[in-house]
């Protein structure tokens, strides 16, 4: 087997190919990765059962839970993209303005040093009568001996200046400090109103798929995940029947291997939104951390990987890379050769493999392009 092929490592140190690690997935009950032939040889027709074939109103509506549950889901997942987002961007926020507050409290000592100085000046300045230096050379009786007090009063002169401008500068830093962490506090209000929003929203969407599913009775459940497998499978051979393996057979890289061994060594964990591990990951969670135990630092949102890592063609992926799903970059998953990617696919599922082509399919990204 290619080394591009190979997706993780078993428990003895064995390396371990996407077949088994499909099997170990479907052991589970979790696996979205098309089986058996209709997996290595795309395009024949998928099997209908008595339910799949739908008589009467049954399978329509089932059809119609399926296709409404996966679009809470969906709508939920990226609810979680704008979540995780704004709860960075806060993170970020929260740091700037402790070190705006850091060099506050170190201008406003300077700015206390500095006026104690200045206040003695003018106290000296006071006890010596403001006289100018010209007016006691005249009511002086010793000429040469102020020519000593006049050089000493110039560099007086010339220290206070600095000394005034040194006030200037600092009293004029400190205003800017203050107007920097007015603009902070408001951006923080921002992005915390947003994330409130965006759980808010994760919350009534999950609420809601989890309400359609409770309606059914246990026979429609397990008939309700057939569907889903059924629907992934036929986009699978669809996207297969393309021959998009036959070009998309680059080896990993690396830092690719190290990634794949993480994420696939997180098969079986749940997924949780929001969540970055080690118990739960949602979809870009897995994805960042993947990537970050390989030594690479990659942005925390699927919509970020999308936006931000360098994009190729999807007929050059290679093992490691990110596929980006749906018109708007709401979910991640890393190809790990043999058209399968592992992924965290929604609430109430575990971390799985599933064929790269069982959804919709936006582009690739490549967090170890050179």
């Amino acid at each position: 087997m290619r080394g591009g092929r190979r997706v993780g490592r078993d428990g003895r140190g064995r390396r371990t190919g996407a077949a088994t690690a499909a099997a170990l997935v479907c052991a589970l009950g979790t696996s979205a990765l098309p089986a058996g032939p209709a997996y290595a040889a795309p395009g024949e027709p998928e099997p209908a059962s008595n339910g799949a074939r739908g008589a009467g109103s049954g399978g329509g509506r089932l059809e119609k839970v399926r296709s409404d549950v996966d679009r809470f889901y969906r709508q939920a997942e990226s609810a979680t993209d704008a979540y995780n987002l704004a709860r960075e961007k806060q993170a970020r926020q929260e740091k700037s303005i402790l070190k705006i507050a850091r060099a506050v409290v170190k201008a406003q000592k300077e700015m206390t040093g500095l006026r104690e100085r200045a206040g003695a000046l003018a106290r000296a300045q006071y006890r010596g009568g403001g006289m100018p230096p010209e007016a006691r050379l005249l009511l002086g009786d010793d000429p040469g001996g102020f020519l000593d007090g006049f050089t000493l009063a110039r560099k007086g002169e010339k220290a206070a200046h600095g000394l005034m401008n040194r006030l200037e500068h600092t009293k004029a830093a400190l205003d800017r400090y203050a107007e920097s962490a007015s603009r902070e506090w408001e951006r923080l209000d921002r992005s915390r109103a947003k994330k409130a929003a965006a759980r808010a929203e994760i919350t009534e969407k999950l609420a809601r798929a989890r309400r359609l599913e409770s309606r059914l009775e246990a026979k429609e459940r397990d008939r309700l995940r057939q569907l889903q497998e059924q629907r992934d499978r036929a986009s699978q051979a669809k996207w297969l029947k393309t021959g998009i393996l036959r070009e998309a057979g680059g080896r990993s890289s690396g830092l690719g291997r190290r990634a794949i061994d993480f994420a696939t060594a997180q098969i079986g964990k749940s997924y949780v939104w929001g969540a970055v591990g080690p118990d739960g990951y949602d979809c870009s969670g897995l994805t960042q951390r993947a990537w970050a135990s390989a030594g690479r630092s990659i942005p925390r949102t699927s919509q970020e990987q999308w936006r931000l890592l360098p994009k190729v063609d999807t007929a050059h992926m290679r093992p490691g890379d990110l596929v980006i799903y749906f018109k708007d970059a709401s979910h991640v998953g890393m190809y790990v050769g043999d058209g399968a990617i592992v992924h965290a696919p929604r609430p109430g599922r575990r971390i799985t493999l599933a064929g790269a082509g069982s959804m919709p399919i936006l582009g690739v990204v490549r967090p170890d392009a050179s």
